[in-house]
């Protein structure tokens, strides 16, 4: 017996399927007489009878039912290779595996590892956000190319690996527009008893602000406290309190949250760094991190200029609500 043809064996499978050859020719785009030429060939190379006629369209015979159930077999395998092909192509793009701490701003880690994306080569980017230390472990069994962390590896970790600064910033304070105009009072007094987002303790800018803010003597009054940068964003958004952010993020906070700058920490600094298992810079997106986030996240940092015209920004909203009291009130 000659080999099967394959094409032939397509022909018959659409012919079944749809019923009636002049549909199977809609799918194929071939004649009638094409179609039917070919399925008797096929007819003649197996020895069988395929179809039979019932009324004005074809009905399979009992061994014709049989060939289908193998065809349908044949060409689910067909599929199923042109699926694993495909996803060996896909596997040919760089995979990136990097841990984002929950402490770190998301608009920050965002801007820092959008340029991976965008390197000559494809690159498959996966995302892990968790607790530092958690991370750090996942890390050392290479189950991540870098951590991102507001902090350098903590000295009393069993694990070795790099701290890379990628840029630091001090931070502003912002407010929904709202919980401001309650405020009276310069910047930074006004920050006295007002409501505040203060960060958990995992994260690293907190004790340098308990610290300014024990400088300045000022308390004000804390409603909660949050690992989770985004979550205290998101609170604060509300008008729950007051809170913190890197000034080089400004602008994203200001369009992302909808809030205004009430003023500038500027002795303040949060950091940022990029943990590795290795001490030199290899991979081409940790490479690209790096670059962008010196050159460009935390190279354009607000000058002090930009930060006056927030706070001035406040201090109007509050002149507002003033301006809009009785003469009386107080």
């Amino acid at each position: 017996m000659a080999a099967l043809n394959f094409k032939h064996l397509r022909y018959f499978w659409m012919v079944a399927k749809s019923g009636t050859i002049a549909r199977a020719c809609e799918q194929l785009h071939l004649t009638p007489q094409a179609i039917s030429g070919q399925l008797r060939e096929l007819e003649e190379a197996l020895g069988v009878e395929l179809f039979r006629r019932a009324g004005r369209g074809l009905e399979l015979t009992d061994v014709g039912r049989r060939i289908l159930s193998y065809a349908e077999e044949i060409f689910a395998l067909g599929d199923e290779l042109l699926d694993v092909a495909r996803d060996q192509t896909s596997r040919k793009s760089l995979p990136f595996v990097v841990g984002i701490a929950d402490s770190v701003p998301k608009s920050v880690a965002h801007r820092v590892v959008a340029p991976a994306l965008q390197l000559p080569e494809a690159v498959r980017l996966v995302c892990r956000e968790g607790r530092l230390t958690a991370l750090l472990g996942d890390l050392a069994v290479h189950r991540l190319d870098m951590v991102i962390a507001d902090r350098p590896l903590p000295s009393n970790l069993n694990v070795r690996g790099y701290s890379h600064l990628l840029g630091e910033s001090d931070l502003t304070v912002f407010g929904a527009a709202s919980l401001v105009q309650t405020l009276s009072g310069e910047f930074p007094a006004l920050l006295e008893g007002a409501p505040f987002l203060m960060p958990g303790d995992d994260v690293a800018i907190r004790p340098r602000l308990e610290q300014w803010l024990q400088a300045k003597r000022l308390q004000p009054r804390i409603v909660g406290e949050f690992d989770d940068n985004a979550l205290l964003q998101a609170f604060g958004r509300a008008g729950a309190g007051l809170f913190v952010a890197p000034t080089a993020i400004a602008d994203d906070v200001v369009d992302q949250y909808r809030v205004v700058r009430v003023g500038r920490l500027e002795t303040v600094s949060e950091q940022l760094f990029a943990i590795t298992s290795e001490r030199r810079l290899s991979h081409p997106a940790i490479v690209a991190i790096s670059q962008t986030a010196r050159d460009e996240v935390f190279g354009t940092t607000r000058d002090a200029g930009a930060a006056a015209g927030g706070e001035a920004t406040a201090a109007a909203i509050r002149l507002r609500r003033r301006s809009r009291l009785p003469k009386n009130a107080t």
